[in-house]
This record gives structure tokens, sequence and C-alpha cells, in this order.
């Protein structure tokens, strides 16, 4: 029984702590990274579909992504697909390839992009840790209805906290290797 409440414990922060780094990795850090347009669907024969399935994306130098739609027919949808996303860039194409070229970041957007990354690794602390006190409600059941001893509650609700210290040291590591990156010049 405690160990189902751990694994399910531990399975749901690690798929916090993943979902984070996958949105960290979409935070643009002044250099071009294909990753940056996973979350962009483009309507494809009226099916919402990732970048990556329609094209091939490349980065053939540190501030430029270029995509080479495998259906030239696709290039007016991919840019409009671009342009209405949160990525603030303007797609431009030569009728075989599209170039995003990604503007030199200031101080001032470093600032709030490090204040959005930390925003993101509070908010999943939080939730890690309503994983932690959902948990150490069940382990307290458990004791309330006799089905563990006291010292079985105690060394739950610590491997529960360990898990829980572990998840958000994971979070802060992820958080400062995005911030590193953002204020790199």
């Amino acid at each position: 029984m405690i160990d189902d409440i751990m694994s399910t414990a531990k399975e749901k922060m690690q798929k916090s702590c993943a979902v984070y780094e996958r949105d960290m990795q979409s935070l643009r850090a002044g250099r071009a990274n294909p990753q940056l347009l996973d979350r962009i669907l483009v309507d494809y024969y009226g099916t919402p579909t990732p970048i990556n399935q329609i094209g091939n994306i490349s980065s053939p130098e540190p501030r430029l992504l270029v995509i080479a739609p495998w259906e030239a027919k696709m290039i007016p949808q991919v840019e409009k697909a671009i342009q209405k996303s949160d990525l603030g860039l303007n797609p431009s194409n030569d009728g075989k390839i599209i170039r995003l070229v990604f503007p030199e970041l200031n101080e001032e957007r470093r600032r709030d992009l490090t204040k959005v990354a930390s925003k993101g690794a509070e908010e999943t602390k939080v939730a890690i840790r309503s994983i932690r006190r959902d948990a150490i409600e069940q382990i307290k059941k458990l004791k309330k209805n006799s089905e563990i001893t006291e010292d079985d509650q105690h060394d739950a609700e610590d491997k529960m906290q360990k898990l829980t210290d572990k998840a958000i040291k994971e979070v802060d590591e992820i958080y400062a290797r995005k911030e590193k990156e953002i204020m790199e010049v």
C-alpha cells in the first residue's frame, strides 16, 4: 500500500519536472534551437501537425533556423503558424525554405526571460509539494484505519520528504542551467 503511494507520487513528481524542463527548452535564449518550434502546430490538410513533422528543421548558424517543408505548398501555412505563435519572429522564405532569424537579446529581455523561468520553477515546486501533501494524507489515512503502524507512517513520511527534496533539487538545477543560458552573451 505504502509502496503504491510512493511510486505514484514519485512518478507524478518526475512528470512535473519533465514538463518544466520541456517548457524551459521552448523558452528562447538568444540562440536558435529547433525545439522552440515544437509547440507550433500547422494546419496540414485540416489536421494540426507539429512543424517538425512537415519538414526538416536545421540550425546552420547560432541565430538562424531553416525550415525546409517536404511540400512547397505548405510554406504559407508554416509561415502563418509561426507568425501567430508567441515567438515574436518574422519568417522569410525564398519559395523552397523558410528562414527564422533570431535577434540578439537585450539585457531587459534577458531579465524578463529569467523571471519567466523562475516563475515556472516556483509553479513546479508548488505542484511537487502538492503531490507530497496528497501522498502524506493517504499515508495518514492508512494509519487512521490501523492498516499501518506509527513507525511505518513516520518512515513513509520521511521517504516522501526525501523524494520531494530530490524533485525540488532537480527543478532548481533545470532553472540554474536555463538562467545561465539566458544570461550568456
